[in-house]
């Protein structure tokens, strides 16, 4: 069987040097979840400043507007940062955890013909 071979430093090297992206990722997706709360009030203050006083027409209104838009768009952007790095995180601690399956094997067997 030809298998991949593993370097299980290089593996922590990787999670390593994605966490810092991973905490900044993380931290815009959360911002932009609770600021697209706070952008739709203002967005339906607006609304109330310019005469429209049914509570379920300014929230049409907000969501509709191109701002709260372009948020979303932001959003799905943030998350969709923090969701591929914490996959490769995830894959990184994966190989780890492949190869110390592979070390124990390769321990058994060495044993079993001694």
């Amino acid at each position: 069987m030809n298998q991949k071979r593993i370097d299980p430093e290089q593996s922590a090297q990787d999670i390593r040097d994605k966490a810092h992206s991973y905490g900044q990722a993380k931290a815009q997706r959360v911002y932009l979840e609770e600021f697209r709360r706070s952008k739709k009030a203002m967005l339906m203050k607006d609304c109330f400043t310019m005469g429209v006083e049914a509570a379920n027409a300014q929230e049409r209104e907000a969501l509709a507007d191109p701002e709260y838009i372009q948020l979303l768009k932001g959003l799905a952007a943030a998350v969709e940062n923090e969701e591929t790095l914490k996959w490769e995180i995830e894959a990184a601690r994966l190989e780890i955890e492949i190869w110390r399956t592979r070390q124990a094997t390769a321990r058994m067997v060495n044993k079993a013909h001694e």
